[in-house]
């Protein structure tokens, strides 16, 4: 009986112990597309998100969070290796198999620079893959501390050889080469697409319940997984394809949305953020019964603005503009943090934090040291995120260097409050987020000596950043 005894309080022990010593599991949750206004923390009275509101409840809501890019790739890629994406070399959304022709898999990315006559610079090319050199959370996780690590839903950063498993990731479901699924529907394929991959559908996620809707099966994806590893630290990115085109909804569920003054595309891009709402509802109720609530932190966050044509399919006022283009509503984005018992409940942070910051975060959560061999980025938020701490950054950078909206390339910089955009091949515009976040005021022309400041400070810090910038064209008539 005495022995008995002993045995179980030595069981108790060891299990409290192991309990303690062993790290925090990490959900980074990464939607696709997903607007600063998209949810009802934000502000919004039109979008239902209960659960994305209960994590900014139960945790940090940055205001002032930002994408490393507008557009989705580089963005990509700077989360998982806490680089700016002009470092790394993905500076564009990678072209999926089908968008290239008959181009298949080239031996190696291109390194020519690309223009034609009528455009005065000549711009670096984007490459098809972000290259194994790369160093990225997985790989960080599971070589120091043993984590097992899934990659579910979106990755977009290279073809079959780039996929999640080739970059540390124990376990992939959903991640290829797409930008985009051909159908939110199982069995997610395009029946008559021209390419074969999207004939096949998306990559080890198969149909298996004709109509069941594709947020709802990474979903569960998740969940498959956190059950099966609840004894043992796990790092899961799921990486929804919501909210991006095709701009499909559960007809029900967008019913609910459809009243005066809404569209129908508004009303099923509403349901798509509310099934996002969902999967976030299923991780923290699983988190809740398993007791793993305050050992897993869980990050939200989207990898560009809002997709926002004329308030179509959404609205990022009052940030101006959406994806892809330079301003706040391209790169401003939900930037949401929570960690029971160890980050404080219901705070609001006004410090401009980005993509980039979500490597070394998750390394200093985990008590895993940062690689030594390359220069990162990202700065560790833990100490704001605990109590406060400032975060020791004056300035943020952001460079595209290809033509894809007017006026072309661009890079930026921001400095405290102020944003300085230098249009390569177009104007230069200063802007005072503090007084005018809408960034309705050019104030370049009155504040030049600030502009000639700022410009020669980005331009130094993309050449320390390898950053490949746009060349004049001689060929330019």
């Amino acid at each position: 009986m005495i022995r008995r005894l002993i045995l179980t309080l030595l069981l108790a022990t060891f299990t409290q112990v192991h309990a303690q010593e062993q790290p925090p599991n990490v959900i980074l949750i990464l939607v696709d597309d997903l607007g600063w206004m998209d949810h009802g923390c934000q502000g919004s009275d039109y979008y239902k998100t209960p659960n994305i509101d209960r994590l900014a409840k139960e945790g940090v809501r940055f205001t002032n969070g930002y994408a490393a890019c507008a557009v989705c790739s580089p963005t990509r890629a700077a989360v998982l290796t806490g680089r700016y994406p002009h470092r790394v070399g993905v500076t564009d959304w990678i072209r999926s198999r089908f968008q290239r022709g008959g181009l298949g898999t080239p031996d190696k990315n291109p390194t020519t620079y690309v223009g034609g006559k009528n455009r005065k610079f000549l711009c670096p090319p984007n490459p098809y893959w972000m290259e194994h050199e790369e160093r990225t959370i997985a790989e960080a996780l599971g070589e120091a501390k043993g984590y097992r690590s899934a990659y579910i839903g979106k990755w977009h950063l290279g073809d079959p050889d780039w996929y999640p498993t080739k970059q540390g990731f124990t376990e992939n479901r959903g991640g290829c080469d797409y930008g985009q699924p051909p159908s939110y529907f199982d069995p997610y394929t395009k029946p008559k697409g021209k390419h074969e991959s999207l004939r096949e559908g998306i990559y080890k996620l198969p149909g298996r319940k004709p109509g069941e809707f594709l947020t709802h099966r990474e979903a569960d994806e998740t969940l498959s997984l956190i059950r099966q590893w609840k004894d043992e630290p796990f790092f899961i990115q799921l990486g929804n394809y919501a909210v991006h085109t095709p701009i499909q909804a559960i007809p029900e569920v967008a019913a609910k949305y459809q009243k005066e003054g809404k569209t129908p595309i508004q009303a099923k891009y509403a349901a798509l953020v509310e099934s996002v709402d969902d999967a976030v509802g299923g991780i923290l109720n699983l988190l809740e019964e398993l007791e793993l609530d305050e050992k897993t932190l869980v990050i939200f966050t989207s990898d560009n603005g809002g997709l926002d044509r004329d308030g179509s399919p959404t609205d990022n006022a009052p940030l101006r503009s959406g994806k892809g283009y330079a301003y706040e509503g391209g790169i401003r984005v939900p930037f949401l943090v929570r960690w029971p018992k160890v980050i404080p409940a219901n705070q609001v942070s006004d410090t401009p934090v980005c993509s980039i910051d979500l490597f070394p975060t998750i390394l200093e959560a985990t008590g895993t040291k940062l690689p030594s061999d390359r220069r990162l980025d990202g700065l560790s938020l833990l100490g704001h995120l605990k109590n406060g701490k400032a975060v020791d950054r004056d300035t943020l950078v952001w460079h595209f260097p290809h033509y894809r909206h007017h006026p072309g390339p661009y890079s930026i910089l921001r400095q405290g409050n102020w944003k300085y955009l230098k249009f390569w091949d177009g104007p230069q515009e200063l802007y005072d987020l503090k007084n005018d976040p809408s960034e309705a005021k050019n104030v370049a022309e009155s504040q030049k000596e600030r502009v000639v400041t700022m410009d020669a400070l980005l331009l130094k810090q993309l050449k320390t950043q390898d950053a490949k910038l746009p060349r004049l064209n001689p060929d330019h008539s």
